[in-house]
């Protein structure tokens, strides 16, 4: 979950409400999934203090993700996850229900912290995150490992729900601006680009790839490269574009490899 390390130097939720701050898998079996992404991502591991059932994902020594073995244990689904910054994770989950979404897990104590996991009134699924973020969160941001983009019905109606949930685009304290470029929905916050939303997704379509989902794309050098580890090591190729691909798992998650920055 989102407080990467265990670093004294932490700031809290408060000072970045409404902006992405970590993306989780929940899966089955740790060894597999570490030897997965491994070979695909190249990341290291070392274990998160949330528990032996959790661990931190490193690239080049920066947290890029946290990977969660509960996903038998929770009767949740394999996935990967964008959680955002919650002042409190109780008024989030009460936001999301009032107009529409619905409550999976949470809101639960995940020391420093309180997390909730829910899905928008479309299906996709998110989290929120109340709670500490350490200085290793502030190299996830910098380094901009990943990005997440929604894949939704109807953009402008998705944006009218997270802005309303996270309050993007408020006056006052708020860090976030919600723009149109194209045929996408951008939040902008700090003067970067930090999700976009993107119209199309069919809510009932048996396929998984085309229904209403957060997608996570990780930033590499060489897509066809992590492709082909992807095929040796237990997963499969939904889609390859010259610089993106789409990727599953060995268990089944999707996620989306990318050599254009996007931001």
């Amino acid at each position: 979950m989102p407080s990467p390390s265990g670093a004294t130097d932490v700031f809290s939720t408060h000072s970045v409400y409404g902006t992405p701050c970590w993306v989780s898998l929940t899966s089955r079996d740790l060894g597999t999934t570490e030897e997965f992404y491994g070979a695909v991502l190249g990341w290291r591991w070392r274990p998160a203090r949330l528990g032996e059932r959790f661990r931190l994902a490193l690239k080049d020594g920066t947290p890029v993700a946290g990977v969660a073995a509960v996903a038998d244990m929770w009767r949740m689904a394999v996935a990967w996850t964008p959680y955002f910054a919650a002042r409190s994770a109780d008024e989030a989950v009460s936001r999301v229900q009032e107009r529409g979404g619905t409550l999976a897990v949470g809101p639960i104590s995940l020391p420093p912290g309180r997390a909730a996991l829910l899905a928008d009134r479309d299906g996709a699924t998110f989290g929120v995150w109340e709670g500490e973020l350490s200085t290793g969160w502030l190299s996830w941001q910098r380094s901009q490992p990943s990005f997440i983009r929604l894949h939704t019905r109807d953009a402008l109606d998705a944006a009218i729900f997270y802005g309303e949930v996270f309050d993007w685009g408020a006056t006052g304290d708020g860090r976030t601006e919600v723009v149109y470029e194209g045929d996408e929905v951008v939040l902008r916050g700090d003067g970067q680009v930090l999700a976009c939303i993107q119209s199309g997704a069919l809510g009932s379509a048996p396929d998984p790839t085309i229904r209403p989902h957060w997608q996570v794309h990780f930033t590499v050098t060489d897509v066809e490269v992590c492709a082909d580890a992807a095929e040796r090591h237990g997963g499969s190729v939904v889609a390859l574009r010259d610089d993106e691909a789409v990727l599953r798992d060995n268990e089944g998650a999707l996620f989306t490899v990318t050599a254009r920055r996007g931001r």
